[in-house]
């Protein structure tokens, strides 16, 4: 099948008329009613119904203009990839993390990329489902753990562990626990260990519970928590990564903490070469850089730290 022919037909199918599509082609009327006779008469079909108001297609038509416009999507896509490996950062760049890192560590920190890069256009997807890179779920991703698939790029950002926040205004008028027992006098704010979360955190909570402790407040995902906790509800089990932003938090039984929790950046191999991925890459890793300078500062007088257990 001739691929101008198919070209002239979907502009002419798109502007509903043999004029129209000539001014957008640079075409003569002619030369494009010619075009699309040739492809009517080689397909045995008619494609388009002929008023005085304009051409609509045929059945037959909207099946082709159906294929046609696939083709010119996929088409854009190739041409804005191979613009994006070598132009300027710019373009839908689809970025994928869990809802907690996505809302409380990696949004604040756009603006600086968004200064950097005006013409970017981020679709932050939070969620705690793995969505599949190599069928392009989605472009980028931040995960909490290692993904598996070999035909991905993978570089380890961080580590993150779950630690006990509570506000001084809560600790002033209900006491400071000294030991993990001592959480039976006061409200546990946590996910619920059947929520979507890194087993990391479920296992701190599981320990925690066998305490016994009576008053209790579970959400699903570890935003809700940091906002009971903001607002005196109780002790919360949050990342340690929340404690730059909200310095105001105090850690609660500094030798209580979750397994260590790693966070890696991956994205498809087929996307090495975009200025997109690399742009947003970079912009992580510098983040990431400033982020462990600032936890190495912070960590000087911090205890060593064990498991959920009496201190």
């Amino acid at each position: 099948m001739d691929w101008d022919k198919l070209r002239i037909f979907h502009a002419v199918a798109a502007a509903g008329s043999l004029t129209h599509a000539g001014e957008v082609l640079h075409l003569s009327q002619s030369a494009v009613s010619r075009q699309i006779r040739a492809l009517e008469e080689s397909l045995n079909t008619t494609l388009f119904h002929r008023h005085a108001r304009g051409l609509i297609l045929t059945e037959q038509g909207e099946l082709l203009f159906d294929a046609t416009s696939a083709m010119a999507k996929r088409l854009e896509t190739a041409a804005a990839r191979i613009r994006d490996a070598n132009e300027e950062v710019f373009g839908e760049l689809r970025v994928t993390t869990t809802t907690a890192f996505g809302t409380l560590w990696l949004a604040p920190r756009l603006t600086k990329l968004y200064e950097k890069y005006p013409d970017l256009k981020i679709d932050l997807m939070l969620e705690e489902r793995v969505l599949d890179l190599p069928m392009r779920e989605a472009d980028v991703a931040i995960r909490m753990k290692e993904p598996s698939q070999a035909d991905l790029i993978r570089r380890r950002l961080m580590s993150v562990r779950m630690r006990l926040y509570a506000t001084p205004a809560y600790l002033a008028d209900h006491g400071t626990p000294e030991v993990t027992s001592d959480l039976t006098h006061h409200r546990l704010i946590c996910q619920n260990t059947s929520s979507a979360q890194v087993s990391a955190g479920a296992m701190l909570v599981q320990e925690l519970m066998t305490h016994d402790i009576p008053s209790l407040l579970t959400v699903n995902n570890y935003f809700g928590v940091l906002q009971a906790v903001l607002n005196n509800l109780g002790i919360g089990v949050l990342p340690d990564y929340l404690t730059q932003d909200f310095p105001d938090l105090v850690r609660v039984l500094p030798a209580v903490e979750s397994n260590e929790v790693p966070v890696f950046l991956a994205y498809p191999e087929e996307l090495r070469q975009s200025r997109r991925i690399a742009a947003f890459r970079d912009f992580v890793m510098d983040e990431v850089i400033a982020y462990r300078k600032k936890q190495k500062e912070a960590a000087g007088g911090d205890p060593p730290a064990s498991h959920a257990s009496d201190a």
